[in-house]
C-alpha cells in the first residue's frame, strides 16, 4: 500500500514529472494522428487503384494482342471457375487526344481502353465513376439529352458546385451546333462566293447544256439517279445537331483543371467531339485518327488515371486498330480482367492460371502486382513515419530516466529509512517502477483522447489553418480530395499506447535498481 501511497505523492506534488507526462502524451497523440491520416490515405488509394483494376488480370505481352476473347475466357473459367464471379475483355493502347478549346488544339497523350459497356461495371468500379446517375446504373455510350451530376457525388453535399455540367449533354451539343451554322452563315454573308470563273476547255455560260444522261434504252434518268453518290452523299451528312460520333468516356483530369479554391474549370464538357489518333495492329505500323463524342467523365480521384485514360467501345477500337479477323469476325485483346467471389484469393488464383498460360503469351497479374513498387512505396513510408515519430516518445523515455535518477539522489535519506523500517529491495524497487508506469499511464492516456480529437475534428483544424495562414493545408487541385480521409486502427492505437507504457517502465528501470542497492547504512551515513 506504501507504493502507491508514495507513487500518488510523487505524481502530486513532483512538476518536474509533468515535462514527462507532455512529451510522452504529445509523441502517443502524433503517431495516432499520422497513422490514422496515412491509413485513410493508404485505403482510398487502394480502393481507387482496385476500382480500375479488376482482382486478376491476364494481360497481353504485345499490343497486337490475344486472339478470341471467347475461348480465352472459356478456358479460364475451365482452370478457377469455382472462384469467378465475372469476366470482361479489354483492349488497351496507348493514343494522342486532340481537342479545341478557345479557338485553338490541344493535344494530350492518353492510354485508350476498349471497353465493353455491359459488362465492364461488373468487374471493376468503373461505374461508380461515372458522372451521369444512369451511366452508374447501367454504362452507354450514347450521349444523354442531361442530368450530369452538378456536384461531385463522391464528396457529399459539401462537394463545391460545378454549373457548367447543368448544361452538359444534348442540350449543350444542339446549342453548340447551333452557333457553329451561325458562324459559317455569317462568314457567308462577310465573304459570298464569287461565280466561278470560266475554266481552259469549259464551255461558255451561254452554251447548250450537256445532254442528261440516259438509261440504257435512252430515256433521261432523274438526276439523282444519274448521280450514285448524290443520294447516299445526302443521306449520310452528318448533323452534329441530330448525330454523334462513337461514344467516348474522358478522364476528368483531361477535361477540367481544379483552381486553387477547389473549383474544377472545364476544358470540354459531354457533348463535344474530340479526335483520337492511335496506332494500328501489324506491321508496318500506322497512325489513324477518328472522330468521337464526349458521353461522360470518368472521375477514380487517382490522378495517374484520370490525367491519362479514355474509354470507348471495344469493337470501335478493334475496328479502328485492324485487330478483326475478317475470316472469322472475332476481335483480339489485349487484356481479360477478372472478378473473383468474395473471400476467394486472388494469389492462388493467379498461381493457377499461370500453370495454365503460357508465360511467352500472356501474364497474369493481382491488381496489387499491377502496382506493386507504389503501394511497396507507401508502405515503406508509413513505417519510416512511425520509426521516427516513435523517436519522440523514446526522447520522453530518456527523460523519465534522467528524472528518475535524479529522485534517487534527492530521495536517498528517505530509502534509507524506508529500508531501515523493514522496507525490501524489491519493493523500494517497485515504487519507482510504479512510478513510471504511472507516469506512462497517464501520458499515454492524455495522448490517445487528443490524439482522437485530433483526428475527429482533423478537416476542421485544417480549415481553420488554411484561413490563418492563406494557403489551403490540404490543397484540393493536389490531392483531388476535398476532406482529409482519416481511418482510426484500433491495434494500432493499442500498439501505440502500450508502447509508450512500456518506454516509460524501461526508462524507470535503471534508477529503481540503484534504489534497491542503497544499503541503509550508506544512506543515512551523513544524517
Amino acid at each position: 500500500m506504501y507504493k502507491l501511497l508514495l507513487c500518488w505523492r510523487y505524481l502530486r506534488t513532483r512538476y518536474i514529472a509533468l515535462a514527462s507526462i507532455i512529451s510522452v502524451t504529445l509523441g502517443v497523440a502524433t503517431m495516432i494522428v499520422v497513422n490514422s491520416v496515412m491509413a485513410g490515405f493508404t485505403s482510398e488509394m487502394q480502393n481507387r487503384i482496385h476500382g480500375i483494376l479488376s482482382d486478376v488480370v491476364v494481360d497481353s505481352h504485345n499490343l497486337e494482342g490475344m486472339p478470341d476473347a471467347e475461348w480465352q475466357m472459356k478456358q479460364i473459367r475451365e482452370v478457377a471457375g469455382p472462384w469467378i464471379e465475372g469476366m470482361t475483355p479489354t483492349v488497351v493502347v496507348p493514343g494522342m487526344l486532340t481537342f479545341r478549346f478557345n479557338g485553338r488544339y490541344v493535344n494530350r497523350q492518353v492510354q485508350i481502353v476498349g471497353i465493353d459497356p455491359e459488362t465492364q461495371s461488373q468487374v471493376s468500379d468503373f461505374g461508380k465513376y461515372l458522372q451521369h446517375p444512369e451511366n452508374r446504373r447501367q454504362m452507354s455510350f450514347e450521349l444523354r439529352e442531361s442530368g450530369f451530376d452538378t456536384r461531385d457525388h463522391q464528396a457529399g453535399p459539401d462537394a463545391p458546385e460545378r454549373p457548367e455540367m447543368a448544361q452538359a449533354g444534348w442540350s449543350h451539343r444542339k446549342r453548340w451546333a447551333r452557333y457553329q451554322q451561325l458562324m459559317r452563315r455569317i462568314d457567308e454573308e462577310l465573304d459570298p462566293v464569287a461565280a466561278p470563273a470560266a475554266k481552259p476547255g469549259a464551255a461558255p455560260p451561254s452554251a447548250a447544256p450537256a445532254d442528261p444522261a440516259t438509261d440504257p434504252d435512252g430515256a433521261p434518268l432523274p438526276v439523282a439517279a444519274s448521280d450514285p453518290f448524290a443520294r447516299r452523299a445526302k443521306v449520310n451528312e452528318f448533323d452534329p445537331a441530330k448525330d454523334q460520333h462513337p461514344g467516348i468516356v474522358i478522364g476528368f483530369a483531361l477535361a477540367s483543371v481544379r483552381d486553387h479554391e477547389g473549383n474544377d474549370r472545364f476544358l470540354m464538357l459531354p457533348g463535344d467531339d474530340v479526335t483520337l489518333t492511335l496506332p494500328t495492329a501489324g506491321v508496318p505500323l500506322k497512325f489513324i485518327p477518328d472522330n468521337f463524342t464526349v458521353v461522360d467523365f470518368y472521375e477514380s480521384k487517382m490522378s495517374e488515371y484520370d490525367a491519362s485514360f479514355v474509354f470507348v467501345p471495344i469493337r470501335k477500337l478493334q475496328e479502328l486498330r485492324g485487330m478483326i479477323d475478317p475470316r472469322t469476325n472475332i476481335g483480339m485483346v489485349t487484356s481479360i480482367q477478372i472478378k473473383l467471389k468474395p473471400g476467394a484469393d486472388a494469389g492462388m488464383v493467379r498461381d493457377k492460371l499461370r500453370e495454365a498460360f503460357r508465360s511467352e503469351i500472356c501474364g497474369v497479374y493481382t491488381w496489387r502486382d499491377k502496382q506493386g513498387p507504389l503501394l511497396a512505396a507507401v508502405d515503406m513510408e508509413t513505417t519510416v513515419l512511425n520509426v521516427l515519430l516513435f523517436l519522440i516518445i523514446a526522447v520522453s523515455g530518456f527523460g523519465i530516466l534522467a528524472i528518475f535518477f535524479m529522485i534517487v539522489v534527492e530521495k536517498t535519506r528517505d530509502i534509507g529509512i524506508l529500508k531501515s523500517l523493514g522496507a525490501s529491495g524489491r519493493g523500494i524497487m517497485g515504487i519507482f517502477l510504479s512510478y513510471g508506469l504511472s507516469l506512462g499511464l497517464v501520458g499515454s492516456a492524455a495522448g490517445m483522447v487528443m490524439g482522437l480529437l485530433l483526428v475527429r475534428h482533423i478537416n476542421e483544424i485544417a480549415d481553420l489553418l488554411g484561413k490563418l495562414t492563406g494557403r489551403p493545408v490540404f490543397p484540393p487541385e493536389i490531392y483531388y480530395f476535398y476532406k482529409i480521409p482519416t481511418i482510426v486502427v484500433p491495434t494500432t492505437v493499442a500498439w501505440i499506447v502500450g508502447g509508450a507504457v512500456a518506454i516509460a517502465v524501461l526508462a524507470s528501470i535503471l534508477p529503481a535498481m540503484r534504489a534497491a542497492l542503497l544499503h541503509p547504512v550508506e544512506a543515512l551515513r551523513y544524517e
